[in-house]
């Protein structure tokens, strides 16, 4: 089945269950590779994580990085924007995130991950890295503070996407990408369907965002980037394209906004 080259363009590699279910981070790339999924974007959520992460995937040559500090993780340690700057310089390091803005669950931290967000935006446009977002119940203030802070300067992508079509769009237009993952294939997310309908090809990734949110028919099991294809699948109906042309499209898309070369 490793005709293809998909990219899971958002896993976290680090947070994988070597003990119960992997073996170790080179089986879970060989499982993935052997389903042609080829590249990785392994995504980092705090900043005293990213050392651990950098360690296990330094082997796999397949494997980039971000680095970053998530909405929901803000109040576990100080942000250091010196320490993000430097961290950022890594060649290995392809985008800065994930950030971003999460009401959701801890609206009380409101006014840090505004203040952190916007820090992370001035770094990516610094070192001329893409932006991973991460947004719930925060379309207006994530669509403002990136509007106002220049992203489109350094780009970035709206990851695992489940807003309307109104974000959609407003990030379209300051060139930023939308990333789809197994949540399309839900029973529950025609809305979701509707909106990326509408979404250019030219625009779209794939993620698993592992091990979170395994597609159908794999869901409420422990998620891993092997099954980013059964999303590519879905996603190539969806749009009425074949599985080719949208593995094709979505690794392209990938490189461009990340500037890989394969």
């Amino acid at each position: 089945m490793n005709d293809l080259f998909i990219i899971d363009s958002h896993c976290h590699l680090d947070s994988l269950d070597y003990e119960t279910h992997h073996k170790n981070v080179d089986e879970v790339i060989e499982n993935a590779k052997a389903r042609g999924v080829q590249r990785f974007i392994s995504i980092c959520t705090n900043l005293s994580s990213f050392e651990n992460m950098k360690k296990l995937t330094a082997h796999r040559p397949e494997v980039s990085l971000s680095c970053g500090v998530h909405p929901l993780n803000v109040e576990d340690e100080p942000f250091d924007y010196a320490r993000l700057l430097e961290l950022a310089k890594d060649p290995r390091v392809v985008a800065i995130g994930e950030t971003g803005l999460d009401y959701h669950y801890t609206p009380e931290t409101k006014e840090l991950q505004q203040s952190i967000f916007q820090q992370q935006i001035e770094i990516a446009n610094t070192m001329n890295k893409p932006l991973v977002i991460h947004t719930r119940s925060a379309r207006e203030d994530t669509m403002k503070l990136l509007i106002e802070n220049n992203a489109e300067k350094c780009g970035g992508v709206l990851h695992c996407f489940t807003e309307d079509w109104d974000m959609a769009k407003r990030a379209l237009d300051i060139g930023f990408y939308i990333s789809i993952s197994g949540i399309i294939t839900f029973k529950n997310a025609e809305d979701l369907r509707e909106v990326v309908k509408k979404v250019p090809l030219d625009r779209l990734l794939v993620e698993t965002d592992s091990p979170y949110l395994a597609p159908i028919p794999y869901r409420g099991k422990p998620n891993q980037p092997a099954y980013v294809r059964e999303v590519c699948e879905y996603l190539a109906t969806l749009k009425g394209v074949s599985v080719e042309e949208m593995a094709q499209t979505t690794t392209q898309n990938v490189q461009r906004l990340f500037k890989l070369t394969v």
